[in-house]
């Protein structure tokens, strides 16, 4: 256990915070935001580079680690007060795609991870999706919705979630985030780092004047959230979990973090049209496609309650769709 950390109350000094998947699209851009916001932190980077986008971040370099190296992981670990545990296959294609994988890493490797955290007393952030309500029925979308996954990924987030509630009880605190859909990116030194999430999607076909191809039945509703501002969602929930380990807290608390804009795909798409025509003097069409996946909600209305974040977290998202897509298209052009 690391002599920096006192479970049982007591002050957490010059804190060493951990972050797996930290080169990827988040975890660049929070690592980046705690150097930033709390230089005198020790920040450890760990990732294994399946879909790692930066070999630093700062004078922060990455270590190349796989959770799904139980002992290598926790030797990499030792010392941390908070893990911020990123790593993940992420996104219903690549999990289906490479299901083994997922497996591995989302269930294997999480286990991995929150097991560390048991055995330590080190505090957790476990991002989880909301995947893994599969067709919500209820709004506005709350964490205290009933489970019914639709997909591998969502059932491998899901299995995360129950694993974390059980190693977590009357050992650690843990904060478990149940995001939006993500859109945006970020710049890591010279490197734009992004991921062909809908918006940033449209947003390179619009750059290279190709037709926005948009899923029947096209009114299908998501909610965004800016990568920034998942970024800062991080940096706040460790603020507050470094406070719950001096207090010698145990268990999980939940968080909806997602943005407070829900349009429709469709929606989305005649936004970037538009802002293409202005930005970049093109015009491309809007075509409505046949959609290949049976399994992702059809609902059209995606509105999330963030309540809690804002009043426990004292977190906000800040950016819109329409101001982050002019920036897209301005750094793609």
């Amino acid at each position: 256990m690391s002599d920096r950390r006192v479970p049982d109350g007591g002050e957490v000094e010059s804190p060493t915070v951990a972050i797996t998947g930290a080169a990827g699209y988040i975890g660049s851009r929070v690592v980046d935001r705690l150097r930033e916001i709390h230089p005198d932190w020790t920040i450890t980077a760990l990732d294994n580079m399946y879909r790692g986008q930066v070999d630093s971040i700062g004078d922060v370099d990455v270590d190349h680690v796989d959770i799904r190296n139980r002992r290598r992981l926790e030797d990499a670990l030792e010392g941390a007060d908070v893990v911020l545990h990123l790593a993940a296959v992420s996104g219903v294609d690549d999990c289906e795609d490479n299901a083994d994988l997922a497996y591995e890493v989302n269930v294997s490797g999480t286990n991995n991870v929150a097991w560390f955290c048991r055995r330590t007393g080190a505090a957790l952030v476990f991002p989880f999706s909301m995947a893994v309500l599969g067709d919500p029925e209820t709004f506005p979308i709350t964490a205290d919705l009933p489970r019914g996954p639709m997909n591998w990924y969502g059932r491998t987030k899901l299995l995360g979630e129950r694993a974390i509630e059980s190693f977590a009880e009357g050992a650690f605190p843990a904060y478990m985030f149940m995001k939006s859909n993500l859109y945006g990116d970020h710049v890591v030194g010279e490197t734009v780092v992004s991921k062909p999430t809908v918006t940033n999607f449209f947003a390179d076909r619009a750059v290279a004047g190709e037709e926005l191809t948009v899923y029947e039945p096209g009114t299908q509703s998501r909610n965004f959230v800016h990568v920034k501002d998942i970024a800062m969602a991080y940096v706040r929930g460790t603020e507050r979990l470094l406070d719950a380990l001096e207090r010698g807290d145990t268990g999980t608390e939940t968080y909806e973090i997602a943005g407070e804009e829900d349009p429709s795909v469709m929606s989305v798409a005649e936004t970037v049209r538009e802002l293409a025509r202005e930005e970049l003097g093109v015009d491309v069409d809007v075509t409505l496609v046949e959609n290949p996946r049976g399994n992702e909600t059809l609902v059209e209305d995606f509105t999330v309650d963030i309540s809690k974040a804002r009043t426990e977290l004292d977190w906000e998202p800040r950016h819109t769709v329409a101001e982050s897509v002019r920036e897209l298209l301005r750094r793609r052009a």
